[in-house]
């Protein structure tokens, strides 16, 4: 499979602008025919197209990178892919063309399949103790933010003028902010032992606790986050608006997410952080210490620079935990997660649990030949007692490997020679000489040999789709 070009990019932005192939490209000067080739990927687009390209659209050059499309292709396939379903091998191009002509019936299979997993696990018994079902809403809430590519405009604007009136420096942030809740919300905030939990706000005494074993910056940003919950209320009702969650508690847990968005928006303001960022080289911990956040808070935020016309350099977000549970996934940088499965044992994540506190660096390259560059590092939480294990989490960014001299962590790693082979998960990935394989991969038959052991944990034959 070739790398997505800005074909199907350019066709999706045309459509939505509700423009026909003759009206776009007359203002680019071209034939439409040679913008129905470009649309299909079967014509190589000029640098003065690409110019004109993204004025008429109205986008700049990262909007054009595909990522959405390649996001909903991987989906796609892995759904297609499923034995329940009982079909035959599809072969790519067949996938390419259906995210490609009708992406919104794409997205509609991706919506069915989801829904039947839920309702396949529901039927088999995953219930509570009491007898409720339990269903969890978190795959509607990261479609809610994948869709927007993880950026609210409105959010940024609020909080932007909020910083305007704190008139703080990064160093007296937390007080600032702590100073405004008491004089504007009457609101006290008390750090104390908590064992329990980390934050706790009392609405009739209006008394904000905050837990002593938090760090500095933790504290900082739960702060902010109860000052966004009393200020913020309009900015995310307004992002809110053009939405409907299916359940409250996937409303509700969009609207956390938000007010956690407006926190960082607060604590790191967009063009200071990205200024920062690009003369920083995006590098994490020197990040964190200029603007008094955490590494997570910071490599969160680095996935969030996508304003119209001051876009940072695409990332991908990710946190998981050693069980391998993903709770946190961004993908401005158009890394195609697995939906419904795991992920890549080669892949940088999982290693970096084995060297807490230390930032490990990959090139990592997916069978369609797109590489990127993965950056991750395993973190200690504090355990609530002495005896208990203390929670442990890997955060992970990355970008494309095209992108990657903007990135400190690139400097003296030759990105051809290191790069390594990974795969979406084992049952999507047709690598044979893969020695970490868990499971093999759903459309190839196994190959049983009792006389011989293979490097590999599965063999199977290759094969090959119908034509």
């Amino acid at each position: 499979m070739s790398r997505p070009l800005i074909g199907r990019t350019a066709r999706r932005l045309r459509l939505e602008m509700g423009l026909t192939q003759q009206a776009l490209a007359a203002r680019l000067g071209i034939s439409a025919s040679y913008l129905n080739l470009i649309e299909h990927d079967q014509r190589a687009v000029t640098a003065t197209v690409l110019i004109k390209l993204t004025e008429a659209l109205g986008v700049d050059l990262a909007a054009l990178s595909g990522h959405a499309e390649r996001q909903l292709e991987a989906g796609l396939r892995e759904v297609l892919s499923d034995p329940m379903l009982g079909l035959e091998v599809m072969p790519e191009n067949e996938v390419q063309a259906i995210a490609a002509s009708a992406p919104n019936a794409a997205r509609g299979v991706l919506a069915l399949y989801r829904a039947w997993r839920v309702a396949r696990e529901d039927a088999s018994g995953i219930a509570l103790p009491s007898g409720r079902r339990l269903l969890l809403p978190n795959e509607e809430v990261r479609d809610f933010f994948h869709e927007r590519g993880n950026h609210f405009a409105r959010i940024e604007t609020f909080t932007e003028s909020l910083g305007a009136e704190l008139q703080a420096s990064p160093a007296e942030m937390n007080h600032a902010i702590a100073q405004r809740l008491r004089q504007k919300h009457n609101v006290t905030v008390t750090v104390t032992a908590m064992p329990e939990a980390d934050r706790r706000y009392d609405p009739r005494t209006r008394e904000l606790w905050l837990a002593e074993s938090l760090p500095r910056e933790s504290r900082g940003f739960r702060m902010a986050f109860q000052l966004m919950l009393l200020e913020a209320r309009e900015a995310v009702d307004a992002t809110l608006a053009d939405t409907k969650p299916s359940t409250s508690e996937a409303e509700q847990l969009i609207r956390i997410g938000l007010l956690n968005y407006a926190a960082a928006a607060l604590l790191m303001p967009y063009a200071p952080f990205l200024r920062a960022a690009r003369e920083l080289r995006h590098d994490v911990e020197r990040l964190a210490a200029r603007f008094g956040t955490s590494y997570e808070q910071v490599a969160q935020r680095l996935s969030t620079l996508q304003r119209e016309g001051a876009r940072g350099l695409p990332f991908f977000f990710l946190r998981a935990d050693t069980a391998g549970n993903v709770t946190k996934r961004f993908s401005a940088a158009g890394f195609p997660f697995a939906r419904f499965g795991g992920s890549c044992p080669k892949w940088i994540v999982h290693h970096a649990f084995a060297t807490p506190g230390v930032t490990r660096v990959q090139a990592a390259e997916l069978p369609d030949g797109a590489a990127f560059l993965c950056i991750a590092r395993a973190m200690h939480g504090t355990s609530p007692r002495w005896g208990e294990p203390p929670p442990t989490h890997v955060v992970a960014i990355g970008c494309d490997i095209t992108r990657a001299e903007e990135v400190v962590y690139a400097d003296g790693l030759d990105l051809m020679a290191a790069r390594v082979g990974i795969g979406l998960s084992c049952r999507l990935c047709d690598r044979a000489d893969c020695r970490s394989r868990a499971f093999p991969p759903l459309e190839h038959r196994l190959r049983l040999d009792a006389n011989e052991d293979s490097a590999s944990p599965w063999r199977f034959d290759r094969k090959d789709p119908p034509r």
